[in-house]
This record gives C-alpha cells, structure tokens and sequence, in this order.
C-alpha cells in the first residue's frame, strides 16, 4: 500500500513539474516580432511620395525576401506583454529623407535635354524666302546682274479678256516685250490670249494652275499644280516653260529642292507696283519707279478677280517705259535678263 501511494505521489510531483507554460516559447515571440518589424517597413515605404516611388526599382530586393510574402503571420498574435530583454531590436534603415531619395542621373539630363531640344527646333525652322534665295542661287532668282542697266517686265494671273488685251497692246505700241506668267486653268479658258502672247514675242512662265498657295498643298497637289500647267501650255505654245513663279511668291524648301530636281527655275521679283490693289495709273508708275535698279524684275499684273480694277496697270505701261527708256534702260524678257532659256 505504501509503495502504491508513493508511486501515485511521485507521478503527480512530475505531471506537475513538466507542464506547458502559458507563455509562448521564446521562438514563437521572435517570429511574431520580426513580422511587425516588416509591417512597419512596408508602412515606411508606403509614406514615401510618388516622385520618390518612381525613382526607386519597381521590385524592391528586400521586400522579394520579406517574410511577409511568404505568408508570415501579422502583428495580430503577437503577446499583450513581451519582455523588453526578449523583443530583438529591429536593424537601422536607410534613410528615406526625399532629398536622398532621388539619384543623381535623373538631375543630369535636365541641361542637356533642354539644349537638344532647342538644337531641334533650330533645325526644323522654316527657312525664309530671302533665306532660301541665298541657299539656292541657281535654283530661285529675284533680280538679274546690278552690271547691266536692263530690266524685265512682268505680269502675273492672266490670261483673261478684261486686261490682258489691253496691256498686249500697250506693250506692242512701245515695242517692248514682256514675261507672262500665267495659271493653267485660266491659259485652258483663253488658248487664243495665249496664242497672241507668244505670238508677239513673249514669253510664257508657269504660275500655278490655280492660284494655289504652294506651301500648304501636300507634295502630290504641289506637284499637280506645276505639272497640269505644264501640260496645257506645251500643248499650246509648244515648249514646256523653264520659269516657275509661285503664287504670292511663297514656297518652301522641299518644293524648291523638287523644282531644282527637274530642271526649272524660280523667278520672283524685287520690284512690286502693288497693282493689285486697283491703283491708278500715277499710284502704279510712282511704286515702279521708285525701286528700280539695273536688273530690277518689275511685277505688275494682266488678269485677277473681277473686284480687280487694273486699268492703273494699262495706262501706266505706256509713260512707265518711255521715263525708264529716257533714264537708259533697256527692256527684255526675264530669260534675257537672266541668260537663261524660256523652256526646260
């Protein structure tokens, strides 16, 4: 019975001395710590501003090896009371002040960027008409040789039956022969004003088949433009015209380099009457007289709009040449001037 008691005590003595703590072991408390230590690297992170985020990796190596992402438990099973000799501290960070965060290369490209930039633009502008005539000196003409005490007449926007007859005849009168330069659609509505310009002894330039302001056309329009009249003058004059005048004066530096690939010539003026505004005839001689010079390229015009009223430009013709005649000038067609031929 002794033995037996004894047995009883002893077995009761080590069920009691054995016993599992109420306290979670100390790896347990470990692991529920590191795991809040990661939240609140993540929290840190998360503070961060978007122009700090966009300079970071996208993926960052510490967060690949975060226990987090391999399913950690968070912060809620940690212990109401941990003992402060227990909790392991967490190890430094670096620091995430914004003025540290941004890297050195994403300052750099700032001047650079802006300097190819601005070379950019410089390459891309437009160049001018006065510009393009000193770029193509063989390609674009706007006087002939300040040498010779020789000047060109010129006339612009015909044929039609208004005014083109008249300043034909005021022309034949003085003897002095001229530079039309004429729009196809207007040469394929009068084939005979036509036929009467070359006939007595002018020459024909091509001025666009309808008037169209060339930098804005595309490059096949453009082309349609010189190309359509082209065609209905050959047909009627029997040459295809070397001289292109652009309407308004204005075309841009692809069309020049075309126009030099295909052997024409470009002719504005340096002289303009500004008849166009329907002047009278003391208006136009006055505007001529004062600009011109040795090898001046005078622009008047033989046919425009109906609101047009270019009676100036007719009556002016006749008193025109013989006060220029009287300061020692000679007129001759643009191709003379030039030493050019009328035709490609």
């Amino acid at each position: 019975m002794t033995k037996w008691l004894w047995s009883i005590v002893i077995v009761g003595l080590l069920a009691t001395g054995c016993g599992v703590s109420k306290n979670k072991p100390y790896y347990d408390q470990r692991s529920t710590q590191n795991s809040h230590v990661e939240e609140q690297d993540l929290t840190t992170d998360s503070s961060v501003s978007n122009d700090e985020i966009n300079t970071e990796p996208l993926v960052s190596p510490r967060r690949m090896n975060s226990p987090l992402s391999a399913g950690t438990p968070t912060t809620s099973a940690q212990p109401e009371a941990t003992p402060a000799a227990l909790t392991p501290k967490p190890s430094p960070k670096p620091s995430q002040k914004k003025g540290a965060v941004h890297p050195e290369s994403s300052k750099k490209p700032s001047v650079p960027v802006q300097k190819n930039q601005g070379q950019a633009r410089i390459s891309q502008k437009k160049l001018t008409l006065s510009q393009l005539v000193v770029k193509y000196p063989d390609t674009f003409k706007v006087r002939g040789s300040a040498q010779e005490k020789k000047v060109a007449l010129t006339f612009d926007d015909g044929p039609d039956t208004r005014f083109t007859p008249k300043v034909l005849d005021a022309l034949k009168a003085s003897q002095v022969k001229a530079t039309f330069f004429v729009l196809g659609s207007q040469a394929n509505s009068h084939p005979d004003m036509i036929r009467r310009i070359v006939k007595e002894g002018h020459v024909i330039g091509n001025h666009s088949y309808s008037h169209a302001n060339l930098p804005k056309l595309t490059v096949d329009k453009f082309q349609s433009q010189i190309m359509s009249t082209e065609s209905v003058l050959q047909g009627l004059i029997g040459y295809a015209p070397k001289l292109i005048r652009p309407p308004y004066g204005a075309i841009n530096e692809e069309q020049v380099r075309w126009i030099a690939d295909h052997h024409y010539l470009i002719v504005n003026w340096n002289v303009d009457s500004l008849d166009w505004k329907s002047l009278n005839s003391d208006q136009v001689l006055n505007n001529i007289m004062q600009q011109t010079k040795p090898g001046s390229i005078i622009l008047q015009h033989s046919g425009g709009a109906d609101s047009q009223d270019l009676s100036g430009t007719v009556q002016a013709i006749g008193p025109l040449i013989s006060k220029l005649k009287a300061a020692g000038y000679t007129f001759v067609t643009v191709p003379e001037l030039l030493h050019v031929a009328k035709s490609k």
